[in-house]
């Protein structure tokens, strides 16, 4: 695998065209901290698949239109070639841009919101970097929440931007206790690889074992914690008496997956110490999720990556060493 990753580097190297395909390539696997173009490749592929089956290519081409506008967006800028080489002024981009199909109709006007939303997205993230460079933190996927917020908030005032697919806002109501059903396995499992794949904002099985896939390649220690964290935010969820659909669609449980990842393989090296912080976390993600999802009720839109956001943020704060 090494070889054939040096034998990629050294052929983008030699042509402008392919060192843009790997650009675009490393910002879709760093949706999952993945660094590496074949990570991304299979993360592509994943969503594809997973939107052609869901009846729903437009989410895929969608992706792609946005991490195309905003890597052009941040070689325009030049920025700086360290982040844009390993796709760091992408993956937010990408995000918006299966975002804003998957909760929008598709009309002309969309497919200026991806394009406006894919350039964006590397704007905020400069303006992010600048603040947050103050406590040494990441960005993570802040941008392309913030953006994604504002431009679905922004289809209310328009006529030409239609929601499709947003939820409907209304007044926040406690969760009817019959909605709780007892998880059968079928149901668990089913949550256990929609929890993946809504990393991509996709309920689809398959594709998460393509995403699995795509994180083993990088880094297997981030394959491993991904499963952890799905399987922790599905038993937190559950033994919280959350709704059963919601936990088998993965709804609960993908924020808990990138909380895992984030913590348990990226930014601390694994260890006893920092498994078990990675758990404490992922257990309150779960309950930040549920709370974001009562706080988002007024306004009829989606939670995203908030509650990993969030999270992860007052996990890294603290500055703890673990070595």
């Amino acid at each position: 695998m090494s070889k054939a990753l040096a034998w990629w580097e050294g052929l983008s190297a030699s042509s402008a065209i392919l060192r843009f395909v790997d650009r675009l390539l490393r910002g879709i696997g760093q949706v999952m901290f993945q660094d590496h173009p074949l990570s991304g490749l299979l993360f592509f592929i994943a969503i594809g698949w997973g939107s052609w089956a869901g009846g729903v290519p437009q989410v895929a081409i969608g992706g792609l239109v946005a991490v195309v506008a905003g890597t052009l967006t941040a070689q325009w800028l030049r920025v700086d070639a360290a982040g844009l080489n390993a796709g760091l002024y992408g993956f937010n981009a990408y995000l918006t841009g299966i975002a804003l199909p998957t909760f929008m109709a598709s009309t002309p006007q969309l497919w200026v919101y991806v394009v406006l939303g894919g350039a964006l997205s590397v704007v905020v993230m400069l303006a992010l970097v600048n603040v947050f460079k103050t406590w040494g933190v990441s960005v993570l996927t802040a941008p392309f929440v913030l953006i994604s917020w504002l431009l679905l908030l922004g289809t209310n005032a328009f006529a030409g931007l239609q929601g499709s697919a947003l939820p409907p806002a209304g007044v926040i109501v406690p969760i009817d206790p019959a909605a709780a059903n007892p998880l059968q396995l079928g149901e668990f499992l089913q949550g256990l690889l929609t929890s993946i794949s809504q990393v991509f904002l996709k309920g689809h099985g398959p594709a998460a074992l393509l995403l699995l896939a795509g994180l083993a390649v990088s880094s297997l220690p981030a394959a491993l914690f991904a499963l952890l964290g799905a399987v922790v935010g599905l038993i937190t969820a559950h033994a919280l008496g959350a709704e059963s659909q919601l936990i088998s669609a993965g709804l609960l449980g993908f924020n808990p997956v990138l909380t895992a990842i984030a913590l348990g393989a990226v930014f601390y090296r694994p260890s006893f110490r920092v498994v078990v912080y990675t758990l404490l976390a992922t257990v309150l993600s779960v309950i930040v999720q549920g709370a974001m999802i009562a706080a988002m009720t007024p306004f009829g839109i989606p939670t995203l990556t908030a509650s990993f956001v969030l999270v992860t943020w007052l996990f890294l704060l603290p500055g703890l060493k673990f070595e």
